[in-house]
């Protein structure tokens, strides 16, 4: 387990009080912990657990069955390409090893340089514009042609 600095560990606790007491406030901590931090931290998942009266365990399996949480830390850009049905047949897998091979990291995974973070997902919900990819919140569809997401990636490379 990774030792959080005092600034990280003093967001956590005034994500904590503040929702202290409120309804449904392990979800609401997990989304701010995550909006403040890039990522949930088990120390954080601890002082959640404590202050809601509930286990680490039933902490951590809302974080580990909501794709939206992450217990690591993301890159600066992060990229989600949809590997549903729809997209898949259209042509997902080699949209998906382009990526990999452009920001020179595994799926799942983040890039070295911390720039980038590559997640395979299952439907995005915009399977009339198959394949899809979410590139820092913003849904790109139609990327049946590999150069197009290639020169996405190198234009945020640039800009950077």
């Amino acid at each position: 387990m990774e030792k959080l600095n005092a600034e990280t560990i003093k967001v956590i606790d005034e994500i904590v009080a503040r929702h202290k007491g409120k309804q449904g406030p392990v979800k609401l901590m997990l989304h701010d912990v995550q909006s403040k931090c890039g990522y949930i931290p088990f120390e954080a998942m601890l002082k959640i657990a404590d202050a809601c009266g509930v286990s680490v365990a039933s902490v951590y399996g809302v974080v580990t069955f909501y794709s939206q949480f992450t217990t690591q830390p993301k890159g600066k850009h992060v990229i989600n390409i949809c590997m549903g049905t729809a997209c898949y047949v259209k042509g997902a897998q080699q949209l998906m090893e382009t990526l990999c091979e452009e920001c020179d990291c595994k799926i799942n995974e983040t890039s070295k340089d911390g720039l980038f973070s590559i997640d395979a997902t299952r439907c995005l919900g915009a399977c009339g514009l198959a394949p899809v990819a979410i590139v820092d919140g913003k849904v790109h569809g139609n990327l049946t042609d590999p150069d197009t997401m290639r020169q996405l990636i190198r234009a945020i490379k640039v800009s950077e």
